[in-house]
């Protein structure tokens, strides 16, 4: 299964991009023969662009005379005037490099870590990297309490492979620190060519450790489904919300069918997200037509955007099911769990998501791109998956020491809860 940029998107519609995830941070992080996450079309299309449209015709740019720029033309004009060159990393902007700092400090204004201004050679890796045209470590990363975090490494990547853990708050990366430093500036550090190193300095749980990664191409893995004999539970185990999810896991769901078992297990942990259109599409397994899963809330800025199971619950409602849900968890995987469990369809086990809920346009501004929060993530109850992330209904921490001995407590905690309900 391969999986692109982490980007997922409802609709492309009045040509402006909208992006799900904290996208754009890790696309240039991983690499995948196939760049998602950009799904058009009210049907679901799926359809990926090999480049982004951008709002640029028709913007409003009449001045805001509430507005005093007076002190900005003052410095302006100071720095003009007075700035001299001490050492080899300062220089002399020209007045288009001025002028992208200042929309980027403007953007930075906002608090917010998704809303950014890229300039014109940063706007065009972006595109590239939704292209496809990159290599990397596997894994997605944001910002989680102002500091720069690792939602997810990818199952089976570098990431994964060196050790980095989702939760991990990454403090520097070659010897740069990361504080203060955007997502997106970030993963300009990390990414590279294949065979190439990457320095990290990581916080976790307390402990400041050392990793290095050696990039590589990415291949994130299929979905997984089989029938636990001892216990009779049905595990569906899948990484990220690519093009061909839904498929995939349609055809999971046929072998739970066929199985005989009514105890299935969806397996979320690690999965920073992907298509909206999957997660709508896997969510319609489970409810009926015409219910809600997800929201886009506008905050009256425009018209909220419900998006509504498609399926006929093909899922019996019988069926006893359990996702399983970690820090790891993201976005379209925040999104398909907090439905079902809104609707009672499943029970979450495991730790709080991550938390990803926001949902991004990019604007052509200063011949770069300005990309924009616009909206957040409702579940069906009206929660905000920003808020925190969602709350696991049975809470089972699985530490490194789980980890390295090979134990599960959440795993086992899920199956224990399918054979007694409790």
């Amino acid at each position: 299964m391969i999986y692109s940029p982490y980007m997922e998107e409802g609709k492309d519609r009045s040509s402006f991009t909208r992006i799900t995830l904290q996208a754009v941070v890790v696309a240039v992080v991983l690499v995948v023969g196939f760049v998602g996450g950009i799904a058009v079309g009210a049907g679901g299309t799926g359809k990926v662009f090999s480049s982004i449209p951008l709002i640029g015709d028709g913007l409003d740019a009449t001045p805001d005379e509430s507005a005093d720029m007076g002190d900005f033309w003052k410095a302006w004009n100071a720095l003009d005037a007075r700035f001299v060159e001490t050492h080899a990393s300062s220089s002399i902007p020209s007045s288009k490099e001025k002028l992208w700092g200042a929309i980027q400090g403007l953007a930075d204004a906002y608090g917010d870590p998704y809303t950014v201004y890229m300039p014109p050679e940063e706007a065009k890796v972006f595109q590239d990297d939704i292209s496809g045209n990159f290599e990397g470590v596997g894994m997605e990363i944001g910002v989680k309490d102002d500091l720069l975090t690792v939602i997810s490494p990818l199952k089976g990547t570098p990431a994964e492979r060196a050790g980095i853990r989702a939760g991990d708050s990454i403090l520097s990366i070659n010897d740069t620190p990361t504080d203060g430093l955007s997502t997106d500036e970030a993963v300009k550090l990390i990414r590279g060519p294949k065979g190439t190193e990457v320095r990290f300095k990581m916080l976790r749980e307390g402990e400041i450790i050392d990793i290095t990664v050696v990039r590589d191409r990415i291949e994130v893995p299929a979905i997984e489904h089989s029938l636990d004999q001892a216990s009779g539970v049905y595990t569906i185990s899948f990484y990220s919300f690519t093009g061909n999810s839904a498929d995939l896991f349609a055809r999971a769901v046929q072998g739970f069918k066929q199985s005989g078992s009514d105890k299935l297990l969806i397996d979320l942990r690690g999965n920073p997200g992907g298509y909206l259109e999957a997660a709508v599409t896997i969510a319609g397994h489970f409810l009926p037509d015409g219910s809600v899963v997800v929201t886009e809330d506008y905050k009256g800025k425009r018209e909220n955007i419900v998006h509504r199971s498609r399926g006929k619950g093909s899922v019996s409602a019988d069926t006893k099911v359990v996702i399983l849900i970690n820090q790891g968890s993201a976005s379209a995987s925040e999104i398909l769990a907090g439905a079902l469990q809104d609707e009672g369809r499943a029970t979450l086990i495991g730790e709080r998501s991550f938390g990803k809920g926001s949902v991004q346009e990019l604007v052509k501004v200063g011949g770069g791109a300005l990309k924009v929060t616009v909206a957040r993530w409702l579940t069906p109850k009206g929660t905000s998956i920003s808020d925190g992330g969602l709350k696991p209904d049975i809470e089972v921490v699985r530490t490194q020491e789980d980890a390295t001995a090979g134990k599960d407590p959440q795993r086992e905690r899920a199956i224990e809860f399918l054979k007694t309900g409790k």
